[in-house]
């Protein structure tokens, strides 16, 4: 709720990407001053670190409706709503323009170090709720400065903390020390540096998101090519396969996130890659010729790798808000009254219930967590979740409690809630029905070898 003993201070947004500038956008529409702290030298600076990789949203479903107005009267025309952009698209067609509309506004190469009240620990109570923010922030050059504020909106997502390979949720023994040969992002094989490093060569793949589909993808089609021979990928799984292992497939109402899927099972079945299953990665060890061996929590060692591609997931980084009040789901590290509504444990398809600053709220009032660091460990956030949620933060601010709470997100339902897309295909552009639900469980060849029967899962909604 807005407070009245610091009308005219800023609210301050951490992270100038698509939920940070579009909180800043409807802030902006509600008569609030925002002050976007970004710790990259340019808007979106996380999602460049991913240009190369094609969203499986369309155009239509990756901006802002407040954040359009704000663009329209310099000129910016909207892409066409029904392709798909790359990062790189989303950052350069949409996030800098709109970045350079909001003008001083948005000050880059500020990374925030803390978030406390003025004057206030998070132990004093005395008179805490009518001391304004403040922000502590480091710049580029090295100067700190405090800055004061009447709300705090941290929209820095969680790109930069990937989580590891250990199966356990710490890294593996040895995981930090073959760092060399690890990577935790989809490899850019248009780089002809990146390109030669995976080129003929073994590379396992750890994980079962959007993500891995994409590097499995990706890898496949460098095998195919003319100096990608003997290139292979050993993909890790921590569960079996079943049914919906490849995502919603033609189910999915995302019809290129279905057709992701549908690549990555090829790849499979074409044999340029080979499938794991119940792996729980305990230790990273060397061969004699520096390769990686990946060693399993049941003692299964596979055959020596040269690269380990890491993608299972990513975490939140909450060390700047450790003087503030939070309430945490135990798991998800997401608000607590928002972690029932997206637990992959038990939402494995899309059904996102609406949700906005009610239950974004902490016990410290004025501080809201938005767009994927809201979500904390859960995978399945797409943009329009986020600019729903700033939406109704930003009425909430402005004091108009009714805008604030009503509430409407519709998401596309999906056996697969996360990552990121492949191609423009004519597949992948087709309509698709149906529900959230995956197609009945079908064998699945893993590698070149006999067909395996998928593990039965029932429906992806969990009944």
């Amino acid at each position: 709720m807005p407070d009245s003993t610091t009308p005219d201070l800023p609210v301050v947004v951490i992270g100038a990407g698509p939920a940070g500038l579009a909180a800043a956008a409807h802030l902006l529409e509600r008569g609030l001053e925002p002050l976007v702290l970004e710790a990259g030298p340019q808007a979106g600076a996380s999602v460049r670190e991913w240009a190369h990789v094609r969203l499986f949203s369309t155009w239509s479903e990756l901006t802002d409706p407040a954040a359009e107005r704000l663009l329209a009267p310099s000129g910016w025309a909207k892409p066409d709503p029904a392709t798909y952009p790359s990062g790189g698209d989303w950052a350069e067609l949409y996030l800098q323009p709109l970045a350079d509309v909001l003008g001083e506004r948005v000050h880059y190469g500020a990374r925030v170090t803390g978030v406390s009240r003025v004057g206030r620990d998070r132990i004093v109570d005395t008179d805490r709720e009518s001391q304004p923010f403040t922000v502590q922030t480091r710049h580029a050059d090295g100067r700190e400065e405090r800055i004061p504020a009447r709300a705090v909106l941290d929209a820095s997502g969680t790109w930069t903390r990937p989580s590891p390979a250990g199966g356990n949720g710490l890294p593996a023994l040895g995981e930090r020390a073959a760092a060399d040969r690890i990577s935790y992002r989809v490899p850019d094989l248009t780089d002809p540096q990146v390109r030669a490093r995976y080129a003929g060569k073994r590379t396992a793949v750890v994980g079962t998101g959007a993500s891995a589909f994409t590097a499995l993808a990706y890898l496949a089609d460098l095998a195919k090519s003319a100096d990608g021979a003997a290139t292979h990928a050993v993909w890790v799984l921590r569960r079996g396969i079943s049914g919906s292992t490849f995502g919603g497939g033609t189910a999915d109402q995302l019809p290129a996130r279905g057709a992701l899927g549908l690549t990555a099972k090829a790849a499979v079945d074409n044999g340029h890659a080979d499938a794991v299953t119940g792996f729980r990665t305990e230790a990273v060890e060397r061969d004699t010729d520096g390769r990686v061996i990946l060693v399993a929590e049941d003692g299964r060692r596979l055959d020596p790798v040269d690269e380990v591609v890491v993608l299972t997931g990513f975490r939140p980084d909450l060390s700047h808000l450790d003087e503030l009040r939070l309430r945490l789901d135990d798991r998800l590290q997401a608000p607590v009254q928002l972690a029932p509504l997206i637990d992959p444990n038990q939402h494995s398809c899309g059904t996102v219930y609406p949700h906005g600053h009610r239950e974004l709220a902490h016990p410290e009032p004025g501080v809201y967590l938005v767009g994927m660091k809201s979500y904390g460990r859960a995978p399945t956030f797409l943009a329009l979740t986020g600019y729903e949620q700033v939406r109704s933060v930003a009425a909430a601010l402005a004091g108009d409690l009714d805008a604030a709470d009503r509430v409407e997100l519709t998401l596309p339902e999906t056996g697969v809630c996360g990552g990121a897309g492949l191609f423009d295909s004519p597949d992948a552009t087709q309509e698709s029905g149906g529900g959230c639900c995956t197609p009945a469980p079908q064998p699945v060849r893993i590698g070149v070898g006999a067909p395996v029967e998928v593990e039965p899962s029932g429906s992806c909604c969990g009944s």
